[in-house]
C-alpha cells in the first residue's frame, strides 16, 4: 500500500496543500518528448565498505517518475549527492557504483554516467543524449558550489535542462544550488511524484487526518525531537513518546532513570510538553517499564523493571513487555498513525523487542485495514527493513529523516518552496 506507486493522475488531484504544487502530471506528456529533464534524486543510499549498495530503497523510490519520463520521450539528467564529500572528489562518494545499480533496476533503457557535474565529461554525454536515456551526474557534492547555494553553479547546472523535476524530498530541507538555487534559472519547476506523495501524505497527517490521530516519535535525544513534538501535541489526539529520550519526560516527573541517557538541560521542555498536553486534553503515553541493562553491550546483563525505578548503574535501552501492550493496544482504537523513530535500541538484539513490537502491530492494522499509516525518520525504515517488512505493507514509508521532521515542525522546506505553484 506504500504510496510510491500512487497513478500520476492521481497526484495531480491532490488538494491537501496550500498552495498547492505543480507536479510532474501537470505538464502535458507531449510537452515532455525531446526535452531535457533535469531531475533532482536522493540517491544517497547505504553502502558497505566494498561500496556495494546495501539498501536501494530511495532509488527504487524514483523509478516512477524516471520511468514516466523516458516512456514519454524526455532526455533525462539527474542528479544527487552522496555523503559528506564537502566540496572535493572523493573515491568513496563517487556515484559510479550508483550508475551501475541503477542500471540493473532500469534494464530496458539506457543508463550513461558522467564522471563530473558541470565540466567536459557531462557536456559531451549530454550533447549525445538521445529521447528516452538516462544521464546521471557525478555526485553534486563534489562541486564546492553546491552546499553554498552558489548562483554561478545553479545557473550551470540549470543551463543543462529545459524543465526541472524535484524528486528528492530527503534532501528538500536544504537549500542547496541542485535543490533550490537552480529554480531561479529555470522556466518550469515542478514535484515529481515521490516528492508530491511525500508532501500529500505528510500535509494531510496535519491538516486533515482521519481521527483519532497518534503520532508514536521515538529516537534517543528530546533536544532533537522537541520541536515536533511541540507541534504534534497540538495535532494528533495520543502521543507515544519512546526511545532514549523517554528517560528525560521519567526524570522530570521525578522518576529514577539510573544511567538511563537523560538530558538535564531539557527537563523543563518535557514538563512543560505534558503540562500542554493536560490543558489541551490529549493522551501521553510514555513507557511504564523497560528493559534495563548494566552496559550498552549486546552482551550486557539485563532486566525488566519499572521505568521509573531503574537501578543505579543500570540503563534502560528498550519499552518493556507492559509498555509494548500498551501501545499496541492504543494502536487499535486510531484512524491514522504517524511513526518516527524506534523504541529502544533496536540494533542490538536484546533490545529490539520494542520496536519489533510496534512495527508489527503497525503492520497488521494496516494490512487489516483499520486505517493509514505513515512512517518518516532513517531508523524507522531502517528497522522495518531489519524485521523483514516491506514499505507496500504500510501506506507511507517517508524517504526523509530530516526533512520529514521539519515538515511536520511545520517548516517551509526551501527545496519544496521554490517549485512552482499550481494554478
Amino acid at each position: 500500500m506504500s504510496q510510491s506507486t500512487t497513478a500520476p493522475e492521481q497526484i495531480a488531484n491532490t488538494n491537501t496543500v496550500t498552495p498547492r504544487k505543480k507536479t510532474l502530471a501537470d505538464i502535458p506528456r507531449h510537452d515532455l518528448h525531446g526535452k531535457r529533464v533535469l531531475v533532482r534524486v536522493d540517491f544517497n543510499v547505504p553502502q558497505n565498505d566494498a561500496l556495494e549498495i546495501t539498501d536501494d530503497s530511495r532509488m527504487r523510490a524514483a523509478l516512477p517518475t524516471i520511468n514516466y519520463l523516458t516512456q514519454h520521450g524526455a532526455k533525462v539528467i539527474l542528479m544527487s549527492h552522496l555523503g559528506r564529500p564537502k566540496g572535493q572528489h572523493e573515491a568513496k562518494y563517487s556515484l559510479a557504483p550508483i550508475a551501475m545499480h541503477l542500471k540493473s533496476l532500469l534494464p530496458d533503457t539506457m543508463v550513461r554516467f558522467a564522471n563530473d557535474v558541470v565540466g567536459d565529461d557531462a557536456t559531451a554525454l549530454l550533447e549525445r543524449l538521445e529521447n528516452g536515456e538516462v544521464l546521471l551526474l557525478e555526485n553534486t557534492r563534489f562541486e564546492p558550489g553546491e552546499e553554498k547555494n552558489d548562483p554561478a553553479l545553479a545557473k550551470q547546472l540549470a543551463a543543462m535542462g529545459d524543465i526541472f523535476v524535484n524528486d528528492a524530498f530527503g534532501a528538500a530541507h536544504r537549500a542547496h544550488a541542485s535543490t533550490e538555487g537552480l529554480t531561479h534559472f529555470m522556466p518550469e519547476c515542478v514535484a515529481g511524484f515521490l516528492m508530491a506523495n511525500e508532501i500529500e501524505a505528510l500535509s494531510r497527517v496535519i491538516h486533515s487526518p482521519n481521527r483519532p490521530l497518534m503520532a508514536i516519535i521515538g529516537g534517543s535525544k528530546i533536544s532533537s525531537k522537541i520541536s515536533v513534538l511541540n507541534q504534534l501535541i497540538h495535532v494528533v489526539d495520543t502521543l507515544v513518546i519512546g526511545g532514549g529520550m523517554m528517560f528525560t519526560f521519567i526524570a522530570a516527573q521525578g522518576g529514577a532513570v539510573g544511567h538511563s541517557l537523560v538530558e538535564p538541560d531539557w527537563i523543563e521542555s518535557a514538563r512543560e510538553l505534558k503540562r500542554q498536553a493536560v490543558q489541551l486534553g490529549k493522551q501521553v503515553i510514555v513507557a511504564t517499564d523497560v528493559v534495563a541493562a548494566d552496559a550498552f553491550s549486546a552482551d550486557a546483563k539485563t532486566q525488566i523493571c519499572p521505568a521509573n525505578a531503574i537501578p543505579e548503574g543500570w540503563m534502560g535501552l528498550d519499552i518493556g513487555p507492559e509498555s509494548r501492550k500498551t501501545i499496541a493496544d492504543a494502536i487499535q482504537s486510531a484512524k491514522t498513525i504517524l511513526w518516527n523513530g524506534p523504541m529502544g535500541v533496536f540494533e542490538l538484539a536484546p533490545f529490539e523487542a520494542g520496536t519489533r513490537a510496534v512495527a508489527e502491530a503497525v503492520e497488521a492494522w494496516t494490512e487489516g485495514g483499520h486505517g493509514e499509516s505513515i512512517l518518516g525518520g532513517g531508523d524507522t525504515v531502517s528497522a522495518i527493513e531489519q524485521f523483514g517488512f516491506k514499505p507496500e505493507q504500510f501506506t507511507h514509508v517517508s524517504t526523509g529523516g530530516g526533512a520529514s521532521l521539519e515538515f511536520l515542525e511545520g517548516r517551509e522546506l526551501p527545496g519544496i518552496a521554490a517549485l512552482q505553484n499550481a494554478s
